[in-house]
């Protein structure tokens, strides 16, 4: 036996052996990488003493598809098999053709179209790619091919006819479920706990963890409920709130959806029924081909066999043929989403039968359901309509208009990159279409594991290849580098639920859209309807930016627009757009602390109004911290560059939009911060509890954390000259995490870092650190102070329960040891010469 034959067997046992591991744990092997598909091509031309069974099954379904490494391997080894060049004993040239088509896009198009001019297997190949739809730039390849060759010609009538999507079974008059049901609000963490983040590219064993945190023994229950012979389908009272995080709808749908047939470890459709649905969460299962339904739930009980009339509205309990919910489908296509595998494959394969029909003179094809258009309006339009609408080449959209804006700028970052980068490579993106995609390393920088570290080569890498600007580990949050590469009155997304642009209009997103954002240059958008918050008076001298932050909720509580309860949840801001007024004056970086807790108010997006000096003064300083990330040798250069020669642009003539006075929005809320008299902060474990000061006054502590996106330079100064009022270290476990490098560096030339080491900090890698809890965390049951985002249970840490506030209170709790009373606070602040922030 020679060495090569010895590699090929020796890659099969291996591969065994990884395939009995992995079923101990009640999950399939991991897909085939680059080396071991190079080791099997080898194999099916010798296959010795191989299961022919095996090897071909290795090759037909466990190979990535799109672009990814192993894929160009196969495709290009089954093209050689195609043209006679190689020959397998287990794979015939007709085989090879049809496994060619099963790839989805980008490495198997060209060998396809070839073989449309081969006699003896053109047909097979016309048939391959009649169903393919990931075709790009080749399709001016086949229709100049077309004009001489009539298989290409079957192509392309077939694209017109849009058999890709006839081919696939229609969703049936009924679906028969059971009840998988979770009392609650179930948020984004229960699905995909940040703990467990570093297994999100592996689908299957990160969904070995889902809702473990949550409800005991939860794969068994769902064990055992499968017993009675149907798919579960989720059921929820709020479901999906929190991060973007696409690992959520991933791991749920691993254990509701269906195989896809030829890509290995992943699912998609399913059920999903919710009395609330968060908006990115229900974009993210309609992208994964899932059927998301709002509806009363509080009729269905775990277990529960339903049966679901999708086409009429009705789900009936199965053993006693009575109604127990009804439903409207949304959006109007959600039916074709479902058939076509997802809203994403429904809007490239549409797009491919449009774009054939008008280069054949045909019409627009009636075999799709077509978004409901609103009727025309003579109200003026808000800033955020106006904003989208240019990205679409209008004057504004309006809401419920479906429309497809141009994004300027897309964010990743490193919890999601993985998954958007395999979502990039299904969509065969060699290079991003979208003006500005960024990759940051923040979530992973501080505490790296192995499979970390192999993760943040090759991504940064992947980005870089692609045009994209990748960042380093240690350079700091995805957010405090992406807002200071925006334009304004532009529109964009990011893998992260707090991607919410301070100039422009960001939607956040999970990785699925993310990455057809990055790679196509647009994104799907069922305009939404806007919420307006007017900001009226002026507060208490000593309160903050978090402060008003925090008196969103507060005043939509008292107003009767949001409450804490999860059964019967009202959130006015759900889905919507919150249109901020009244403090245009604001810095940029404390704007983003308003337009950021959007994500809290389960909001699809935000903006804020601003003057044009303070976006001036911004967009000059990011100019020169680009022109930093030139100097030291940051790519892709031309993409930076790119970008300050607009913001210079901008500089030169500086204009932004406005909201028309006489525009339409759902509903308003007026912010009076003159009632403003103490600090607000939000109460363990919900950041819409938020509460007065003087309520939560003197509970102990145990914990401090002074970090993540809401926090920036100013912030943690003030912070600091707190925290030199302390004598000492203080008397509680305190957390110091700069949001980027230049603010770490800044801080330490200040010499702000001696005193924060003089209090005992813990000082951090620049990055998110607790906020996200997926490496360092709190000790269980602690109760903590932290600057955070948000505060869902066992997030931080297992059991604690966190207050979210200012850096300024918790610099005074750090002190304390508990959380101060108004007057207490008030003394810290003004010992420490602190002026208003606001």
């Amino acid at each position: 036996m020679n060495d090569k034959t010895e590699n090929e067997n020796s890659m099969i046992n291996n591969y065994l052996a990884h395939q009995q591991e992995r079923n101990a744990l009640g999950i399939p092997p991991k897909p085939l990488d680059a080396g071991q598909t190079a080791d099997l091509t080898e194999l099916l031309q010798n296959p010795q003493d191989a299961d022919p069974g095996l090897v071909y099954d290795l090759i037909a379904g466990r190979v990535p598809a799109g672009v990814d490494e192993a894929a160009k391997i196969k495709a290009h080894f089954l093209a050689a098999l195609a043209r006679g060049e190689k020959s397998s004993p287990m794979v015939s040239a007709e085989q090879a053709v049809y496994l060619l088509g099963t790839m989805g896009g980008g490495f198997n198009i060209d060998p396809l179209i070839e073989l449309l001019d081969d006699l003896q297997l053109c047909s097979k190949a016309a048939d391959a790619l009649a169903a393919t739809t990931l075709i790009f730039d080749a399709f001016e390849k086949v229709f100049e091919k077309s004009a001489v060759n009539n298989q290409a010609r079957g192509v392309i009538d077939a694209w017109a006819e849009a058999a890709w999507f006839l081919r696939a079974p229609q969703v049936p008059e009924t679906i028969t479920v059971t009840a998988f049901k979770v009392e609650g609000e179930i948020n984004t963490d229960d699905f995909s706990p940040a703990s467990e983040a570093w297994s999100r590219p592996d689908i299957p064993l990160h969904a070995t963890a889902m809702l473990r945190n949550r409800i005991e023994k939860p794969l068994e229950t769902m064990a055992e409920l499968r017993q009675k012979g149907h798919p579960l389908a989720f059921v929820g009272d709020v479901v999906g709130t929190g991060s973007s995080r696409k690992s959520a709808a991933n791991s749920l749908l691993w254990h509701i959806g269906d195989d896809i047939p030829h890509v290995p470890n992943k699912r998609r459709g399913g059920v999903v029924m919710g009395g609330k649905i968060a908006p990115i969460f229900f974009t993210s299962l309609e992208d994964a081909g899932a059927l998301p339904i709002e509806c009363d739930v509080s009729g269905i009980e775990n277990g529960d066999v339903l049966v679901i009339r999708p086409h009429e509205g009705v789900i009936e309990n199965a053993d006693t043929g009575k109604t127990v919910a009804e439903f409207s489908l949304k959006p109007a296509t959600i039916l074709d989403e479902v058939r076509a595998g997802g809203r994403i494959p429904l809007i490239i394969g549409r797009t491919l039968t449009e774009k054939t029909r008008t280069r054949l003179a045909l019409g627009p094809s009636e075999i799709f359901c077509r978004p409901v258009q609103p009727g025309k309006s003579p109200r003026g339009y808000t800033l955020a309509q106006k904003m989208v609408g240019r990205a679409c080449g209008k004057d504004g959209v309006r809401p419920g208009q479906y429309c497809e804006p141009k994004m300027t700028t897309v964010g990743s970052q490193d919890t999601t990159g993985p998954m958007t980068r395999d979502e990039l490579k299904e969509l065969a993106c060699l290079q991003f279409n979208a003006d500005l995609v960024m990759q940051s390393f923040c979530h992973t920088a501080a505490y790296p594991r192995t499979v970390d570290i192999k993760m943040q080569e090759s991504l940064h890498q992947f980005i870089k290849q692609r045009k994209g600007v990748a960042l380093h580990p240690g350079d700091g949050i995805i957010h405090s580098w992406l807002n200071r590469m925006l334009l304004p009155d532009t529109v964009g997304t990011g893998g992260d639920s707090h991607t919410r642009f301070p100039v422009g209009i960001s939607f956040p997103a999970g990785s699925g859209l993310v990455a057809f954002a990055a790679a196509i240059g647009f994104m799907p958008l069922d305009m939404p309807e806007s919420v307006r918050v007017r900001f009226t008076g002026t507060p208490a001298q000593g309160l903050t930016i978090r402060d008003v932050v925090n008196a969103v909720p507060y005043a939509a509580i008292e107003q009767g627009l949001l409450n804490v309860e999860k059964s019967g949840k009202k959130n006015i801001f759900s889905g919507r757009i919150m249109e901020m007024e009244g403090l245009s004056h604001l810095p940029v970086t404390a704007a983003y602390e308003l337009t950021n807790a959007a994500a809290e108010r389960s909001a699809a997006a935000a903006v804020i109004s601003l003057d044009e000096k303070p976006v001036a003064k911004f967009l000059k300083q990011n100019i020169e911290i680009l022109s930093l990330l030139v100097r030291e040798g940051y790519g892709d250069r031309n993409t930076i560059e790119a970008r300050m020669e607009k913001m210079q642009a901008w500089i030169d003539d500086p204009q932004l939009l406005h909201a028309d006075a006489d525009a339409q929005y759902a509903a308003d809320l007026e912010v009076d911060l003159s009632r403003i008299t103490e600090p607000i902060a939000a109460c363990p474990n919900d950041p819409d509890d938020v509460r007065q000061l003087s309520q939560i006054a003197g509970t102990p502590i145990d914990e401090v954390f002074i970090g993540s996106c809401m926090t920036d330079i100013s912030q943690m100064e003030n912070a600091g000259k707190i925290l030199e009022n302390a004598g000492g270290a203080v008397p509680v476990r305190l957390w110091i995490a700069p949001p980027t490098r230049l603010a770490a560096r800044h801080l330490r030339h200040q010499g702000w870092f001696y005193t924060y080491g003089r209090a005992g900090a813990r000082m951090e890698v620049p990055g998110c650190s607790l906020c996200m809890g997926n490496q360092a965390r709190v000790a269980d049951s602690a109760v903590v102070v932290s600057t955070s985002t948000r505060n869902f249970p066992h997030r931080m840490g297992n059991n604690c329960q966190v207050y979210l506030g200012s850096a300024e209170l918790a610099a005074v709790s750090a002190i304390l040891g508990r959380i101060p009373d108004p007057d207490e606070y008030r003394n810290h602040v003004a010992d420490a010469g602190l002026v208003p922030a606001i």
